[in-house]
């Protein structure tokens, strides 16, 4: 049975592993923490032009180093969540649910008809790095904007969160993304982060991952042409923000 604190979390009950299910009809669609395993998929997803040629974040070429040093922090921070989610547990088994720092589920994969998971993608949900200073002459905003987000206290409503995420080929238009985030938003960012804004980074010449976000309520707050160079390509940002205060659904 899963502690309390994990809610809304369900537990495997063969791998004790804290999952999200995406709803029907995408409910063969589930998020779980990551695993070693799936470091062959990253490698390959991220050296495949469709999906990094809209991400401005991985080292290019992508290496079986950059996997090990990905798939290690990222354990890291959700082991660390769901430790803190037990020790409350042990403290208070009839507490509120606390309020914690990250998201310990984030590797999105599909159950095959045989029971066997494939790793297809990734949605991370974390304290706003603001890219949108990053080629900004005057380096002292960036920093000055990280060092007041990430010394917020937990759970303080006025903390800016990011996405970034990417999907495998063989899955984009689907809606998929769509529905992790929003499964994340509402289950998670909102519940457990005490999430009230939140913010995305799109290149300007990604449609499609705009619209994932239109479709859960963000909305174009700024753009910046020639923003910066990534592979060889001068790309343009779009910065979208969503705030719980003017989320129709909230």
């Amino acid at each position: 049975m899963a502690p309390r604190q994990f809610q809304p979390l369900e537990v495997n009950s063969k791998t004790g592993e804290p999952f999200l299910r995406l709803p029907s009809p995408l409910d063969h669609i589930i998020i779980t923490p990551s695993r070693e395993s799936d470091k062959p998929d990253i490698i390959r997803y991220l050296n495949d032009e469709r999906v990094v040629r809209w991400l401005s974040g991985p080292p290019h070429p992508y290496l079986q180093e950059h996997a090990d040093w990905w798939i290690g922090e990222c354990q890291k921070t959700e082991r660390k969540t769901l430790r803190e989610l037990r020790e409350a547990e042990t403290r208070d088994p009839e507490g509120a649910l606390i309020f914690v720092d990250h998201c310990p589920i984030r590797s999105i994969r599909e159950i095959k008809p045989s029971g066997e998971e494939i790793f297809i993608g990734d949605c991370g949900i974390q304290r706003c790095l603001f890219d949108e200073f990053e080629g900004d002459e005057d380096s002292t905003k960036l920093t000055q904007a990280v060092e007041e987000n990430t010394g917020k206290v937990t759970g303080d409503p006025s903390i800016v969160w990011c996405v970034g995420d990417y999907l495998a080929p063989s899955h984009q238009g689907q809606g998929i993304m769509s529905a992790v985030f929003s499964t994340l938003l509402n289950y998670w960012a909102i519940p457990r982060l005490n999430a009230h804004i939140l913010r995305v980074y799109t290149f300007t010449s990604n449609r499609a991952s705009a619209r994932v976000f239109e479709k859960n309520g963000f909305h174009l707050v700024k753009t910046i042409q020639d923003w910066k160079e990534v592979k060889g390509v001068m790309h343009g940002l779009n910065v979208f923000e969503w705030r719980l205060s003017t989320s129709p659904s909230h």
